[in-house]
């Protein structure tokens, strides 16, 4: 949808943006001690540019993730996907996830998709930002600059009962006082902008949570 924003309104937006302070690793209410998951995708670098097929400019699938041991205890594990750039009041939220049993370590291409009421082993796909289940394409506005696509994971000492269908403020409120450890990564994505036109490349390296 944003992809028909015109260039000259994109740009003259570009500092209107929702911040890194307000994504939900760093909410207060998460409580994200000094435990980290290492967390990665084989299909990008952490900091680099998402391949376009992961976007609303190609097939728009969820990217393919990865993520080392966690610690014991977990009952279960969480993901939220958010750009922090999105011209709004909060981060847009591109996927979110609950209840991903604890023995997993990884999601494959295209396993973020709408699941009603959820899949068998427990796991929920929850809605993104614009009400619909499943993987929100990034599609950010022409001439807006680099977008910082956020992929966060957390492991959970309990596995929380959030509804049908939860939002951002719903899955904050479900993991906060549960966070075990958390792990982040970033994927950036523009449209109009000079890094656009350079290849990224498939190289994948290991991605922490970094506290700033």
């Amino acid at each position: 949808m944003l992809e028909h924003v015109p260039r000259w309104l994109g740009a003259l937006l570009q500092t209107v943006r929702a911040g890194h302070a307000r994504l939900t690793i760093v909410q207060p209410d998460a409580a994200v001690g000094g435990s980290f998951i290492d967390l990665s995708s084989p299909a990008f670098a952490n900091d680099a540019r998402l391949p376009e097929r992961f976007t609303a400019d190609g097939a728009g699938i969820s990217p393919p993730l990865i993520w080392g041991d966690v610690p014991a205890g977990t009952a279960s594990l969480a993901l939220i996907v958010e750009d922090a750039d999105a011209p709004a009041l909060n981060p847009l939220v591109h996927a979110l996830i609950w209840n991903i049993p604890p023995h997993e370590r990884s999601l494959s291409e295209g396993a973020i998709v709408a699941d009603g009421e959820g899949s068998a082993d427990g796991r929920d796909v929850g809605r993104n930002s614009y009400l619909a289940e499943g993987w929100l394409p990034p599609d950010p506005p022409t001439g807006h600059g680099n977008h910082d696509y956020v992929f966060q994971l957390f492991a959970l000492s309990h596995t929380p009962e959030i509804g049908a269908n939860p939002g951002r403020g719903e899955f904050l409120k479900a993991i906060s006082g549960h966070v075990l450890a958390a792990g982040m990564l970033i994927g950036t994505y523009s449209r109009g902008e000079p890094d656009a036109l350079v290849d990224s490349g498939a190289l994948a390296g290991p991605s922490g949570l970094q506290p700033t």
